[in-house]
């Protein structure tokens, strides 16, 4: 045995592989030791019903960073895990690393690691480790995949920095490396909350199936969170979805797609029509002969409320649209995901075995 450390569990959320491959990574380093160690996916666990943990174990928590945030299931599952005065717990986020030539740019983590440090800590639990690991950026909505030699270089650096983080507090140590990104964290903060209560949202009605798709249901079974239900047989995004971008990634005919020109078009037309109208009506009846800073406040929040009220209703009818050959194949021309230069993320696991 190494340290205090009896036994290590280490739990995970994964859309792409990121942090599955973390964590594999921070248990292959406590093997060597020879210290027993779990490595459990929470996709496929019961998150209403944790099971206590081994008193004197050390809990691991491995999460991508979705909006400068861990992911809801990531969030719900720490807010569930149960109280323990006698473990000790570590907390890693995967976030959106790139490469420029030779340096490697880190990404940004948001709140995180701060909002789940709070939540372990006021369980009880004693904080080993708090390490952001920055993994390539599978957001593929908004940008192409990363070119598989840099994926290659930036899983090598990651993995030595994983295995260093996993070395220090098998030892005993305490690592707090993510108290160095502290102030743009909080800077950021409040684009993480948006993101939280109104962006994910958003972001899960950007999704369809182009005319590529077979029905294979890979998309359906493989979603973590179980957000893709087929609705007039096509496979359709609800608001569970977390933007994990595990179907889109790993679709193997390529036909699921971000509808760009339908994301843009109908955010504009919703804010110079319906919300504009809004805005006029509000300036009218309420703004001009109540115009204290709450009424104001109030209209705001409500013009938000519009906006998605109106994306929920556009998306379901864009949906059944999409049935009309020429509007599919509108949306289909006009969507970047479709060209081939627009690459996936999808680090194989032959792959990320050869790694040094």
């Amino acid at each position: 045995m190494s340290g205090e450390v009896k036994h290590l569990i280490i739990f995970y959320f994964s859309g792409t592989g990121n942090a599955r491959n973390v964590a594999h990574w921070i248990a292959g380093e406590a093997v060597s030791r020879n210290i027993p160690v779990s490595v459990i996916d929470i996709a496929k666990m019961d998150r209403k019903h944790i099971p206590q943990p081994p008193r004197g174990a050390m809990i691991g928590f491995v999460s991508p960073t979705h909006g400068f945030n861990y992911p809801p299931a990531s969030m719900y599952f720490i807010f569930r895990f149960p109280r323990s005065n006698h473990n000790s717990f570590f907390l890693v986020n995967t976030r959106a690393g790139l490469k420029l030539s030779k340096w490697f740019v880190p990404g940004l983590s948001g709140i995180a690691l701060w909002l789940a440090a709070i939540v372990v800590l006021l369980k009880g639990y004693r904080i080993r480790g708090l390490r952001s690991i920055d993994l390539p950026s599978n957001w593929i909505s908004f940008h192409p995949g990363v070119k598989e030699k840099v994926v290659k270089s930036i899983y090598r650096r990651c993995k030595k920095i994983s295995v260093g983080f996993a070395s220090k507090i098998l030892d005993g140590k305490t690592v707090f490396t993510a108290f160095r990104d502290i102030v743009q964290d909080i800077l950021i903060s409040p684009v993480a909350i948006g993101y939280f209560f109104i962006g994910r949202f958003m972001l899960a009605k950007t999704f369809y199936a182009s005319r590529d798709c077979d029905r294979c249901d890979i998309c359906v079974n493989n979603c973590p969170v179980k957000a893709i239900l087929i609705v007039d047989k096509r496979p359709f995004w609800s608001y569970r979805c977390e933007s994990c971008m595990r179907c889109m990634n790993n679709c193997p005919k390529r036909a699921i797609e971000t509808a760009h020109a339908y994301i843009i078009g109908i955010m504009c037309l919703i804010n110079m029509v319906i919300v504009t109208w809004f805005w006029k009506w509000v300036a009218s009846w309420i703004i001009l002969p109540y115009g204290n800073g709450w009424i104001k406040v109030m209209v705001h929040a409500s013009g938000w409320g519009i906006t998605f009220i109106s994306l929920v209703i556009s998306y379901r009818l864009y949906h059944y649209l999409l049935r009309v050959p020429l509007i599919r194949d509108l949306f289909y021309y006009s969507s970047l995901t479709r060209f081939r230069f627009w690459r996936r993320y999808k680090p194989s696991r032959e792959m990320i075995s050869k790694l040094p």
